[in-house]
């Protein structure tokens, strides 16, 4: 009989090393005494050979042999691709130089404008 490989769903919070993603994997149970739903989440290093997963994905995983002193998973698939934004700094900056000049805020103690001026009374 084959052995049935342990799968988990998580997000990849970074993919900075080589063939090496960190994936999030997020489990609740129920506190028997406290009747509270805990969650627990464990971060788990994990294989994955063509370095095709971003921060943000969403990712199932399988337990598999000792890749490394920290690697006992592998990438089986990847369920969501992150949105990515691509805007270059050139399609912003002329848009920021075209907008007109925001207002500034004023504070309480000054006068909106010279209609609303208080009247100023001295009593000598």
């Amino acid at each position: 009989m084959p052995a049935i490989n342990k799968t988990k769903v998580g997000q990849v919070l970074s993919n900075k090393m080589d063939k090496t993603i960190v994936v999030q994997v997020e489990s609740y149970r129920h506190h028997p005494v406290y009747k509270k739903t805990i969650r627990n989440v464990t971060k788990y290093k994990v294989h994955c050979e063509n370095n095709d997963c971003k921060e943000g994905d969403t990712v199932r995983i399988v337990e598999t042999r000792p890749l490394s002193r920290e690697k006992r998973w592998r990438v089986s698939e990847i369920l969501v691709k992150a949105a990515e934004i691509e805007v270059k700094p050139e399609e912003i900056e002329p848009k920021i130089l075209t907008e007109e000049p925001q207002p500034v805020a004023k504070t309480a103690d000054e006068p909106v404008n010279a209609e609303e001026k208080p009247s100023e009374t001295t009593q000598n």
